[in-house]
Order: structure tokens, then C-alpha cells, then sequence
């Protein structure tokens, strides 16, 4: 595939985000390679569904839809796939800016067609302005954001991030869409691990596929204040344990946790030595980022446990869906009209 046509799904579910939503559709429209179109999926709100159609009323590169599956972030990704009509779809988070040549750097990786995904590199933007002293990077998925001890470059990886990556559409047709039950659904729990099912899914029906990250496809994701604070943290991490269990009572431990346990002995202990160096240097935060990362690591495997439980007993299930053509009417004639 040269010069593949690329559509940017961006899921939204709430005005607390107007402005946030604004500049993620400005930052798509300002690439320096350009997108197909670009769809706002929103979750069961009308109100916002009738704002933003008012908004992007005259706008031929804009669609604005309604989640046709059920309320959570999954169904409203699969609903814009499923109204999309580019080569490749592109998720960004709402709450996220593209920098310009973001959807050139995924394009450049569909160059080989044994390439089904390419994620990015995402960015915090801290509402405070700074990192908080005792917030590790190693830990920087817990706001949505690429964590240290991931490899720099264009890089083969088991898993996308899903707030900034990009899939073939026949990805799609091979493996189904993103499963629901699993993924975010306002503040419910689980929260997350959507994309590493679907994933893990489509490398086992593809055995070939290859699924790459490139560090040069960057997004500036924001942090509001609420999830710089310790709980948030402790709340995030217990939620990714649930959703792992998930996702490993689907495809097997073996491959549901071959990233975490790299990340879990070779990335932590790093860290928790850097965080103790810096401390006996009286370097601020030092000990605080030692002791963030191993609440961290035991907060995730106690939600492991527990959702290891549940799954077990039938508590805990989700569907995945598969994903039709383009919906023609529910697209008006399409982005070239």
C-alpha cells in the first residue's frame, strides 16, 4: 500500500472536553499529510452529539455520529470504523493533539504490507505544568501516555497503544472489532486493555502480521489535575490488573502477559534502583517514585487476582464484534462528496 487514505476516529462522551475535542479536529486538519476525513463518535450523549453537529455542520472533512453498540469506548471505536472509509483508521483520544506529521509517520509504516497496526508516541501534558515529584515514568500508562522501557524508534511490538494508533481496515476483517466489556466506559471498571486483546487476536489469526510503534508519531495527551494525585494512581493500576485478567483468560497467560513480565523484571527494578539512587542524593522524589512503582506493581497484581476470580467464576466477559462495510447511509454519500 502506497499513500495510504487514512481516516481519524476520535470517540467522545462528555462537554467537560468541548475545548480538548476542538483541538484534537484542528490538530487532524492541520497534518502535513492529509486525512481522508475525520469521525467524532459520541458516547450516548445528545447533547453533545447536537452541539458538535451544529459545530462541524459545514464541514466536508468532519463527520459527527452517534455510538451504534453500547456505551464505552470500544463500540464507539467499532462504530467509526465501521463509517470510515479510509485504508487505514487512526485513533485519537479527545483529549489529545497530533503533532503534523503524525499521520505521515504512520503512513510511511504501511509501506510493507505485512504491517497491519502502527501506534505512536504519546506525551503528557501535566495540568499542573510539571510531573509530579514522585510519579514515575515507567509508569506514565497509567494517564494514558508511553511509559519507560519502551524501545525507541520504529519498532515491532505485541501491541498497539490504543489512544494513538492506527490499523489496516482489513486488520478488521481478519480479527473483528475492538471487544466490548472490556475497555473504558466513563469511570467504570475495567479500564483499558482493548487494544492489547485485539491485538494479541489479530496476531493469531495473521500470524504474519507485523505491529509496529514509531516514536516519531507523537501526540500531546492531557493530564487533568484529578489524575496527578496518588489515588488516581493506585485506582488506575488496580483497574489494568482486572483488565489483564481479562485479556489473559482470553488468549492465555502466556501471551496476555509476555510484555508485562519484561516490563516487570528488567523495567521496574530499574527504576526503583534510579528512584533509591536519587533519593540518597537528595534528589526530590527519589524515594517517592521507588515506593510509587512497588505499590504499583502489587496494587496491579492484586486486580490481576481478583479479576483472575472472576473470570473464572463467569463474572467478567466481553464480546468482540465484527465489523461491517462502510455504512453508506449513516456516511451521507461519503468524505468526497
Amino acid at each position: 500500500m502506497s499513500d495510504p487514505d487514512i481516516s481519524v476516529v476520535i470517540c467522545v462522551y462528555t462537554e467537560d472536553r468541548w475545548e480538548d475535542i476542538l483541538a484534537a479536529v484542528s490538530s487532524v486538519r492541520a497534518q502535513s499529510y492529509p486525512a481522508l476525513e475525520t469521525l467524532l463518535v459520541v458516547d450516548h450523549n445528545p447533547a453533545l452529539l447536537e452541539r458538535l453537529t451544529k459545530e462541524y455542520k459545514q464541514a466536508t472533512d468532519v463527520r459527527v455520529l452517534a455510538n451504534a453498540g453500547p456505551r464505552g469506548l470500544s463500540a464507539g471505536r467499532n462504530t467509526g470504523i465501521a463509517c470510515s472509509y479510509g485504508e487505514v483508521i487512526a485513533f485519537l483520544d479527545d483529549d489529545a493533539v497530533a503533532e503534523r506529521d503524525w499521520l505521515r509517520r504512520f503512513a510511511e509504516g504501511y509501506a510493507d504490507p505485512k504491517v497491519m497496526a502502527v501506534g505512536g508516541r504519546t506525551m503528557p501534558v501535566w495540568a499542573s505544568g510539571r510531573r509530579p515529584d514522585w510519579f514515575p515514568e515507567e509508569f506514565d500508562w497509567v494517564v494514558g501516555c508511553t511509559y519507560r522501557g519502551l524501545p525507541p524508534g520504529r519498532v515491532r511490538v505485541r501491541n498497539v497503544l490504543g489512544g494513538n494508533a492506527s490499523f489496516r481496515r482489513t486488520a478488521f476483517d481478519v480479527a473483528g472489532g475492538f471487544a466490548t466489556g472490556i475497555g473504558r466506559d466513563g469511570d467504570k471498571r475495567p479500564l483499558g486493555c482493548e487494544e492489547t486483546e485485539l491485538c494479541i487476536r489479530l496476531t493469531r489469526a495473521r500470524p504474519d502480521a507485523v505491529l509496529l510503534i514509531d516514536d516519531r508519531a507523537v501526540i500531546h495527551h492531557r493530564v487533568p489535575r484529578a489524575r496527578e494525585h496518588f489515588g488516581y494512581f493506585r485506582t488506575r493500576a488496580y483497574a489494568e490488573g482486572l483488565s489483564k485478567a481479562l485479556v489473559a483468560r482470553s488468549v492465555g497467560a502466556g501471551k496476555g502477559l509476555e510484555s508485562e513480565r519484561r516490563y516487570t523484571t528488567r523495567v521496574l527494578p530499574a527504576g526503583v534502583a534510579r528512584g533509591l539512587r536519587d533519593a540518597l542524593l537528595a534528589r526530590p522524589g527519589g524515594a517517592g517514585r521507588a515506593g510509587a512503582i512497588v505499590t504499583g506493581v502489587l496494587t496491579a497484581a492484586g486486580g490481576y487476582v481478583v479479576g483472575s476470580v472472576r473470570a473464572r467464576r463467569g463474572g467478567a466477559t466481553f464480546t468482540v464484534a465484527e465489523i461491517e462495510e462502510p455504512l453508506m447511509a449513516e456516511a451521507e454519500g461519503g468524505p468526497h462528496d
